[in-house]
């Protein structure tokens, strides 16, 4: 469908009550459709290093349900219903698409901003009640772990961390040195009075089938905080038929299983979320995450349209700044694959449209 009038938007809207769109009522029901249609295609795939040879691992759509059931089923078993919560404070890898789907299954996932201080964590983390926190295993050149480990301090709900190690995803001889440079958490055991666990070591112990009843209606699923421009950030409720609309007017306008969506947007911020995970979930379009800041990460600009090209990406998700910063690398790849860009989270202006189309040969949404 093209992007014309508003007409065409009245007309997409007085089709039918969206509720007689036959879209399932849970995120796993959604999840569970999408998972069979296509088992075999990839869903998610993530490279912690920029460069368009670096390592990648991808989970297909069947492979992303089983690990997201294992999750739902590991928070459940830390305690955690339909009305509590499982927060995050992660980069961009696969274990926060897995646990931002899967928290959302089990209770209510709570993406919390990696960036922000440690008194700004603990203040959301408070306010939502959290139960469990995941989050990074300390790693070098990042402080997350312990900014969360002094949160969780003044978070007396949370009962568990979960820890996400980064070291799998490199390759020697960098997974070598990481062990022996890696920063430790002092007197970790004094620090909270949450239980510390292995992430993925605890998911492995779960069942790829679901061992409860899913949710029978519509619920909160994802606590987003604001950015906190006047205070402390607040707070939003999403419901499963927020973020299922926002799925199927991705799939209905812009995606199909046949697309490859670049998206270096963070997972703690809805763009990333809603946007394009949750039109990915509806479609079975697959997503690709490079580095763990996006945009923000070490080579990703200079590596840009390489990495275009080796994951034959159809659709760039992009903002303003991003699209200036990539006007001031060449075009230095086969970008033929590309269909649409898609800008947004501040208004574009009007000449750094036309360079990027002129550049590019790709029109920007």
């Amino acid at each position: 469908m093209g992007f014309a009038t508003l007409a065409d938007c009245l007309a997409l809207e007085n089709e039918m009550p969206f509720t007689e769109r036959n879209m399932p009522t849970t995120l796993y029901g959604l999840l569970s459709r999408t998972a069979g249609k296509f088992p075999d295609n990839k869903a998610v795939s993530y490279q912690i290093l920029s460069g368009p040879k670096s390592k990648a691992k991808t989970l297909t759509w069947s492979k992303l349900k089983d690990k997201v059931t294992q999750a739902a089923n590991l928070f459940r078993s830390l305690g955690v219903g339909e009305k509590d919560v499982v927060a995050y404070v992660l980069p961009n890898c696969n274990e926060t698409v897995v646990t931002l789907l899967g928290g959302a299954v089990a209770g209510i996932a709570n993406p919390i901003n990696p960036l922000l201080e440690p008194e700004q964590i603990a203040s959301i983390l408070r306010e939502t009640g959290a139960k469990v926190v995941v989050t990074l295993k300390p790693f070098p050149k990042t402080d997350v772990a312990q900014k969360v480990a002094e949160a969780v301090r003044h978070a007396p709900k949370v009962n568990t961390v979960l820890e996400v190690d980064l070291n799998p995803y490199l390759t020697p001889p960098k997974s070598w040195i990481v062990p022996l440079i890696r920063p430790k958490l002092e007197n970790k055991d004094k620090l909270a009075h949450a239980d510390y666990k292995n992430f993925n070591k605890e998911l492995r112990k779960q069942p790829t089938e679901l061992a409860f009843a899913d949710s029978e209606a519509d619920r909160v699923a994802c606590y987003f905080h604001t950015g906190g421009t006047t205070g402390m950030p607040k707070v939003a409720q999403h419901t499963y038929s927020g973020m299922h609309y926002n799925g199927w007017l991705g799939s209905k306008l812009l995606f199909s299983e046949n697309d490859n969506i670049m998206c270096p947007l963070p997972l703690f911020h809805v763009f990333a979320c809603h946007v394009i995970l949750m039109a990915a979930v509806a479609s079975g379009a697959h997503v690709v995450f490079p580095t763990p800041q996006g945009y923000r990460g070490e080579g990703v600009f200079d590596n840009f349209w390489k990495l275009i090209e080796r994951w034959k990406i159809t659709f760039i998700i992009t903002v303003p700044t991003a699209i200036s910063a990539k006007m001031q690398r060449p075009v230095d790849a086969d970008i033929s694959t590309v269909k649409t860009a898609f800008s947004g989270s501040a208004p574009l202006p009007l000449e750094l449209f036309r360079r990027f189309e002129t550049a590019t040969g790709v029109k920007i949404v």
